[in-house]
């Protein structure tokens, strides 16, 4: 029977050292870091980020999500492929689905993804969702700039997209593309209201053979729909477009897109605001995170919780009255 060892850990300046210097190697292994749930693993995890901070951020960052099946891979592969050939570094962050049941991953974006897995200028790494809202792990961010710290010119983030809430990955990202289907139906997309509020463009995928004249009119039927939503508050007003990721048509559009986006939020002073914005969430979301831990790392927390959990299942007492008698348990410790 095989021995369970834990993986080795090594001093922070091995990690800051080797992401600096480009080494695929040490980036995996200290995203594994910030990944893992062992106060130890996250207290040096955290000792490495704060010192690579200040490496970081000279990327744009992007946001893909849509259905399963609207083609999110193979568009990632096509742009992130003209991407590469142009001279950009291009780091994927993709957040596979997890079995809710067992917690599993198949974590085959790159087998998904064959080209950009043999690119020397781009970098997978896929990671398990769990059960983080909307398919978007929380140790992503760290991912981010651990990746910018390695030199990426670009990171995309591809979420799982089943129609849950993106508001995690939206609040990650400088620019939030949403790749949508012609044709298909909105209830068989599962594509909410609030999803379309959020993009900062709206794709229409597999443009090309009998889908292409679908996805023209799907284009002009999203564009009028997005008139209806009221201005976002950076002033940029969403654009619809239309793409084959088998023909590369589209590509370079969407692109020129996120380019211009970018320039203009920089100059309106967005860019930088809205990312002081998510670096103040993300600390009080890591406040959330740390304490739900640190909460629930308590023998006589779990054993009340299994008894009270009990209770609240038969209906003898409110979910409200369990949550406050916890609490009560917790700060008497």
């Amino acid at each position: 029977m095989p021995i369970s060892r834990k993986p080795k850990r090594f001093p922070p300046d091995y990690y800051i050292e080797g992401i600096l210097n480009h080494d695929r190697v040490v980036l995996s292994q200290s995203i594994t870091l910030a990944e893992s749930h062992l106060p130890s693993d996250q207290e040096l995890s955290s000792l490495v980020l704060d010192k690579l901070i200040p490496h970081s951020g000279n990327s744009i960052r992007v946001g893909i999500t849509g259905v399963p099946g609207v083609g999110k891979s193979t568009f990632i592969e096509a742009l992130g492929t003209k991407l590469t050939e142009e001279g950009k570094r291009l780091a994927v962050l993709a957040i596979d689905p997890s079995s809710q049941r067992s917690g599993g991953s198949i974590l085959g974006d790159k087998t998904r993804m064959v080209a950009l897995a043999h690119n020397p200028s781009a970098y997978i790494r896929p990671s398990a969702a769990g059960r983080a809202l909307g398919g978007v792990g929380f140790k992503t961010r760290e991912a981010i700039i651990f990746c910018e710290a390695a030199g990426f010119d670009v990171i995309f983030v591809e979420t799982v997209g089943v129609g849950q809430s993106e508001t995690m990955v939206h609040g990650m990202v400088d620019f939030f593309l949403l790749l949508m289907l012609a044709g298909a139906g909105d209830e068989l997309q599962g594509i909410k209201k609030g999803i379309m509020e959020m993009a900062d463009t709206i794709v229409i995928n597999k443009a090309d053979g009998d889908n292409e004249k679908k996805a023209k009119k799907a284009k002009v039927e999203y564009q009028n729909a997005l008139h209806l939503f009221p201005p976002a508050e950076n002033g940029w007003y969403p654009k619809v477009l239309t793409s084959s990721s088998l023909q590369k048509n589209g590509i370079d559009e969407v692109w020129k897109l996120i380019e211009s986006y970018k320039s203009e939020m920089t100059q309106n002073g967005f860019f930088i605001k809205n990312r002081q914005d998510q670096n103040a969430n993300w600390m009080f979301d890591a406040v959330k995170f740390h304490l739900e831990q640190r909460f629930y790392s308590y023998d006589f927390i779990k054993k009340a919780a299994t008894e009270l959990k009990r209770e609240v299942e038969a209906g003898v007492k409110a979910p409200t009255r369990a949550a406050l008698e916890l609490l009560r348990l917790y700060d008497n410790k």
